[in-house]
């Protein structure tokens, strides 16, 4: 696994072991970050990377451009990770860890450009993940990662939608009123 493009482009990052997490393809993240780059989402976003597991998708925002990133996660092990590649990176100044569960984190979140949410495929809390991403949060776009297109709620539109092998990603953009 290794940073795609942009400033750390090229780097090696560690995965966590065993099965508990499952990092997002390089292809996966090199089609994500190319669509976000292309909407302009990427220059000096502060961004969340929820579920961030090894952190991969919460660094390729910081190498192509993010100013800040949060990254919550709660397994011992992907934090390990995350700290490691973090610190490979000399990225502290930049990111944030966090070590709690993304809903029980979430309310506290007031304002995000960009939120990275890529939970187990088991997860079955979208809908109240993305209300709170909605308000109080307040985050302007949401990249979701599951095995189906996440469907909009009331409050979000989708502003793209593709299937990567068994990983949907559904880009959703807030909207007003």
């Amino acid at each position: 696994m290794r940073v795609v493009a942009g400033e750390f482009g090229g780097r090696k990052l560690v995965a966590p072991e065993g099965l508990t997490t499952r990092p997002t393809t390089d292809k996966v993240r090199e089609a994500v970050f190319n669509s976000l780059g292309s909407m302009g989402v990427l220059d000096d976003a502060v961004v969340v990377d929820l579920f961030a597991g090894s952190g991969a998708m919460g660094i390729e925002a910081l190498s192509r451009g993010a100013a800040r990133c949060t990254f919550v996660e709660r397994d011992r092990t992907a934090l390990q990770a995350l700290r490691t590649n973090l610190s490979a990176l000399a990225l502290g100044d930049r990111a944030t860890v966090v070590a709690s569960d993304v809903l029980a984190w979430l309310p506290g979140l007031r304002g995000a450009d960009l939120a990275l949410v890529d939970p187990p495929y088991t997860f079955d809390g979208w809908e109240r993940l993305l209300d709170l991403l909605h308000h109080p949060a307040q985050v302007a776009y949401v990249v979701c990662e599951a095995p189906r297109e996440v469907p909009a709620p009331a409050g979000w539109e989708t502003v793209r939608a593709r299937q990567y092998g068994r990983t949907a990603v559904t880009v959703l953009a807030r909207v007003e009123g």
